[in-house]
């Protein structure tokens, strides 16, 4: 249980409760996670039936520079070869065709050829992996195996080419030299000994050396290997479809579609402005949550709990005012402020009925006003009498003008069945609603709660649409908000709680609630069917005929027809507008 005798203070954030707080708020959103595992199924499903068919063949290649000594160390295959311009080439529109003329495939199909290719190069490798998707693994392996040899013929004939170029680059550098050296060695026959026939034999060397040299690189080219590369692993018709089969697609797809969800959830969860759980708004205010009010299924919800068939309602506020009891800041004054933060106020008003019929069930003097003036309806939906006894401060008198001032000292008893009774000061619609909630008389019937075994609960408009509460938080001191987690803004929490802290009041907790489903009362002046929801039950015969609580003009006393000598204990009354 939650300790509230002392003052509460900022919830600590504890990482692990906070990320399984997390967790669970987002199945809260089981349609965006249902919606991504439908998406991720239905991906699997087109996934398995697009590849039931679909084969593939793969061939790998090693490629080699061309080199006089395949032995010698010092070659390093891959200076002389760049395997990403070989990928290029392999990839080809020239390789291509050449497969297609191998293979007899019309222009038309040339491009649905190119497609199925694909080639890779492994790390740190000179291979090259020609990998052929079709239809047929027959028709895979083929065209792979096509599209190597294509390949190699291609890269075989650019080096060819490249050698012939500089063979005859060669050759047309050595010929003028070589026909050169032919007439500078006839020259040297023909002259006589001497310094002439010398300088002919000399420049007949140096033309041999130059004739030698180029010979050279002419036979050095000629006795190159120029192999391109060799077919390390053929390819084979494959024995089973690429695809990983419907069962395995299904659950990849959902699994992706599981975190697809989760994902579209999480982005939803942080983006949302309302609390996602009961730790948010305690952030939010700073306080704790008193009690969650169970969803009631009938449409609306009784105003006074006791004696409902389910007690689970009438528990949870028995729990609220417990905690309450025993939270020092409230048993000092105990004095009590109930709002709702904004929209209609009807839950906070059901709220602070069953709380001080809760506190009347303890044995206090209850008081509850209704400082509720805009909407005033308690005294029209609570089953009351006059009551003869005035226990609490009896301000009379007309106000000025002749204007009826509130409070009036109209003081009502409801009977909360067997938690007893408490008293109602009924809210009047007055002119002018501050000057009437901080006039003395509301100030002194406020401060009764002075007294021994006496409890206030204050019941005011909501807090973000009027300034009412806060006219009243430094007099009561304790404020308990009842919001609906789902339609109230983490930000409104926090501005409710700089409100009322900046008024110099404390929140002592909150009280959440389901979505209420409204209901039109039976109306203002009169309770709904009193006399056939709610009646004494003792002995055979019909029923009395229920008195209707009607008001009288403000005067010296409170007038209401009827004996006024006995209560009606009220079971069943459902909220409504307010």
């Amino acid at each position: 249980m939650t300790e509230t005798n002392r003052p509460a203070a900022a919830p600590a954030d504890d990482e692990p409760d906070l990320l399984r707080d997390q967790f669970k708020q987002l199945l809260r959103y089981r349609r965006l996670i249902g919606a991504g595992v439908g998406i991720g199924l239905l991906g699997g499903v087109y996934l398995g039936i697009s590849t039931a068919d679909t084969y593939v063949a793969t061939a790998d290649v090693v490629l080699r520079a061309p080199t006089d000594d395949p032995f010698n160390p010092s070659l390093a295959p891959d200076k002389a070869i760049n395997i990403g311009s070989e990928r290029q080439v392999a990839l080809s529109s020239s390789t291509a065709g050449q497969a297609a003329k191998q293979l007899g495939i019309a222009d038309k199909d040339f491009a649905a050829l190119r497609g199925g290719l694909q080639v890779t190069n492994p790390p740190q490798t000179m291979v090259l992996r020609f990998t052929y998707t079709s239809a047929s693994p027959k028709e895979a392996a083929k065209r792979a195996n096509a599209m190597t040899a294509a390949y190699l013929l291609k890269r075989q004939e650019a080096l060819d080419a490249t050698r012939d170029k500089m063979v005859k680059g060669y050759e047309d550098q050595r010929d003028p030299v070589a026909k050169q050296l032919d007439d500078t060695a006839r020259q040297a026959n023909n002259l006589p000994a001497g310094t002439a026939r010398d300088a002919a034999l000399s420049s007949k060397t140096d033309l041999q050396s130059k004739v030698n040299a180029l010979n050279g690189n002419i036979a050095k080219l000629a006795a190159l290997d120029m192999t391109p590369g060799r077919v390390t692993s053929p390819a084979t018709p494959p024995a089973a479809p690429d695809g990983p089969g419907i069962p395995m697609s299904l659950a990849l797809g959902a699994a992706v579609g599981l975190a697809l969800g989760l994902l579209a959830a999480w982005v939803r969860l942080v983006f949302d402005p309302a609390p996602r759980s009961e730790g948010d708004v305690a952030r939010a205010l700073r306080a704790p949550v008193l009690g969650s009010l169970p969803r009631d299924k009938t449409g609306g919800g009784p105003l006074l709990a006791a004696g409902e068939a389910d007690p689970r309602l009438a528990e949870e506020y028995r729990s609220v005012a417990f905690r309450l009891a025993y939270d020092s800041r409230f048993a000092d004054r105990r004095r009590l402020l109930v709002v709702a933060p904004r929209g209609s106020s009807e839950t906070a008003a059901a709220v602070a009925v069953n709380l001080a019929a809760s506190f009347a069930e303890t044995g206090k003097d209850v008081l509850l006003i209704e400082a509720d003036l805009r909407t005033p309806v308690l005294a029209s939906q609570l089953p009351t009498d006059a009551g003869g006894r005035p226990r609490w401060s009896q301000p009379g008198g007309a106000g000025t003008g002749g204007e009826a001032d509130w409070p009036d000292g109209r003081q009502l008893v409801v009977d909360a069945g067997e938690s007893g009774s408490f008293d109602l000061i009924p809210g009047e619609r007055v002119r002018n609603v501050p000057r009437a909630l901080t006039s003395p008389r509301a100030t002194r019937l406020i401060s009764e709660a002075d007294s021994p075994n006496s409890t206030v609960v204050v019941l005011a408009p909501p807090v973000l649409s009027y300034a009412d509460a806060l006219a009243l938080v430094d007099r009561v001191d304790g404020v308990l908000v009842v919001c609906d987690p789902r339609a109230v803004h983490r930000s409104d929490l926090s501005r409710i709680r700089e409100l009322i802290g900046g008024a110099g009041g404390t929140v002592l907790g909150a009280v959440l609630h389901t979505p209420v489903v409204t209901e039109k009362r039976g109306g203002r002046g009169t309770s709904k069917k009193a006399g056939e929801t709610a009646g004494p039950a003792t002995g055979p015969g019909p029923a009395p005929d229920p008195q209707p609580l009607t008001r009288q003009p403000a005067g010296p006393g409170p007038q209401i027809t009827g004996d006024g000598g006995d209560t009606v204990a009220l079971r069943t009354v459902r909220t409504g507008r307010r």
